[in-house]
């Protein structure tokens, strides 16, 4: 059996985004978000993201991107 994506907690989340050159964590109205140039990628407030929603949210981030992240890129950060 291959690799597969695997649910990802919160602050591993962050520590991976700052990674890939997201700023901070900054407090917004209703979600946390870390900004990247002029978009903020919003950070949910659950401590552990399933992988629907931890594909989601990098589907967001590959658009700010321009770019795919792999599930081994991923694993490296």
């Amino acid at each position: 059996m291959g690799k597969r994506w695997r649910p990802c907690k919160r602050r591993v989340f962050i520590r991976k985004l700052k990674q890939l050159g997201f700023g901070d964590p900054q407090h917004g109205t209703k979600h946390d978000f870390m900004p990247y140039g002029d978009y903020d990628q919003t950070i949910p407030s659950n401590r552990e993201y399933s992988v629907s929603q931890l594909r989601m949210l990098l589907r967001q981030t590959e658009q700010v991107l321009g770019r795919r992240i792999t599930l081994d890129e991923w694993d490296r950060l």
